[in-house]
């Protein structure tokens, strides 16, 4: 959770600072994308933790106040970057960002389940070949057993 919050302070300082001394909003692209992401990632690595069954079973309040407060901080940071993206861009920037936002959040979510479905089919391939190897294996034993009981 700190690396997250940490990166997305780090990208709003750094874009901020650059729209302070004059520089336009596509110059701060990059970190506008680190903020993104960072908050992304936060917001799932709270999902994660909320619905992890390690929670469940220890009993444990997965509601904690400080994850609580970074993503506070993050909405209230990211509020003021989208009046800037209205004050400072071009008509209908805001828009457009949230618009983008959202795109890259439904990509992002089908990447996650595109690599989930790959890992699970390369588990189903490993279990099948370990499968195939304990069936052979034990083929070979009972043949290796069956030949040393005929005495040949």
């Amino acid at each position: 959770m700190l690396a997250e919050l940490a990166a997305f302070n780090a990208a709003y300082g750094t874009v901020k600072a650059a729209l302070s001394a004059g520089k336009e909003i596509y110059d701060c692209a990059s970190q506008i994308g680190v903020m993104m992401g960072a908050e992304q990632d936060l917001k799932e690595r709270g999902e994660k933790k909320q619905n992890s069954m390690w929670s469940a079973l220890a009993g444990k309040d997965t509601n904690d106040f400080e994850e609580f407060m970074a993503l506070e901080k993050i909405r209230t940071q990211r509020a003021e970057l989208l009046q800037t993206l209205a004050l400072y861009g071009r008509a209908g920037l805001k828009d457009d960002y949230l618009k983008f936002e959202g795109e890259s959040r439904k990509k992002r979510k089908e990447e996650r389940e595109l690599a989930k479905e790959q890992f699970d089919q390369i588990v189903v391939y490993c279990l099948w070949g370990l499968v195939v190897v304990l069936t052979l294996s034990g083929l070979a034993g009972l043949t290796w057993m069956a030949m040393s009981l005929k005495g040949v």
